[in-house]
């Protein structure tokens, strides 16, 4: 018996003399910065010189949420990020379940097709997604040559556009999120349920969704983070005029100047993201132990 206990502490001084450096690197790396960061929040700022003032107070904060300008750019990124992750939602389970399925000797084409975007930086794809939604672009272009409209439409610079270049941006994470657990569910399990007497939908909603619910909850969380945190669509599709919360926190950084308010920003930010996807992945798991007792 104590044999096996040696054994056994061995292994796990082993596993963390591996895993410890790399451990503490990414800790460092990661909580050193966000603890300046969050002190530089509680400093205050002289708009006539546009320096920072060592201080500890709390408003910046304040100032935020008292502002209704930036409310209502907080308000609007959720909103679009909750959109944008639905649409990822709705438009990736199709394909990724044919991914999933699919027995064809092309199938490592389709996830190359899938990853491919990837390799393409935000910037770039938003400045295509500019020449498709200009008011000479290829959208407004066709539609005028086949004179099914007048004058353009007015596409760029719109909610709408931010959207739409976002759910491209953020769909084959949720696809390849998808296709890993969809994989993993046995399809006997489906055809049982077919047998059964099943409906396609009916079977989706009793079987494959529940059983694909760690992809769905991996796949959303992935998408909303990245959809809250986007800087390069909505700047370039939105115009300067859509405010979204990456863009107001590069602004008061870079043109502002004022770091302590940029810094209180960034963790309003980081809060509402983290807090949203703690309290959506604890009502899924509650909705999933629920059905499962049942």
């Amino acid at each position: 018996m104590s044999l096996a206990i040696d054994r056994q502490r061995s292994r796990l001084l082993t596993a963390s003399a591996l895993i410890g450096p790399a451990t503490i690197f990414v800790a460092v790396s990661l909580f050193a910065p966000l603890a300046i960061l969050f002190r530089f929040s509680l400093n205050g700022f002289d708009k006539a010189t546009k320096t920072m003032v060592e201080a500890l107070t709390a408003a910046n904060y304040i100032h935020f949420f008292t502002d209704p300008y930036y409310t209502a750019a907080l308000a609007t990124t959720v909103k679009i990020a909750l959109l944008s992750t639905v649409a990822c939602l709705v438009l990736g389970f199709p394909l990724a379940y044919v991914v999933a399925r699919t027995q064809s000797r092309f199938k490592h084409l389709l996830i190359i097709a899938i990853v491919l975007p990837l390799f393409v930086g935000n910037a770039v794809r938003a400045a295509g997604w500019m020449v498709v939604f200009g008011n000479k672009g290829f959208v407004n272009a066709g539609l005028t040559g086949l004179g099914l409209i007048d004058k353009p439409l007015e596409i760029m610079f719109t909610e709408k556009a931010v959207i739409i270049g976002i759910i491209a941006v953020n769909l084959p994470f949720m696809v390849l999120s998808l296709q890993s657990v969809i994989e993993g569910i046995d399809r006997a399990v489906e055809e049982a349920a077919f047998s059964l007497g099943a409906p396609p939908l009916t079977m989706f909603r009793r079987v494959l969704w529940p059983l694909a619910l760690p992809g769905i909850l991996s796949g959303t969380i992935l998408t909303f983070i990245l959809a809250m945190n986007a800087y390069a669509t909505p700047y370039l599709l939105g115009g300067p005029l859509f405010k979204m919360m990456a863009p107001l926190v590069y602004n008061q950084f870079t043109q502002q100047t004022n770091w302590p308010f940029g810094g209180a920003i960034a963790f309003i930010l980081m809060a509402v993201t983290l807090g949203l996807t703690v309290v959506a992945n604890l009502l899924i798991q509650r909705r999933s132990a629920r059905r499962t007792t049942a």
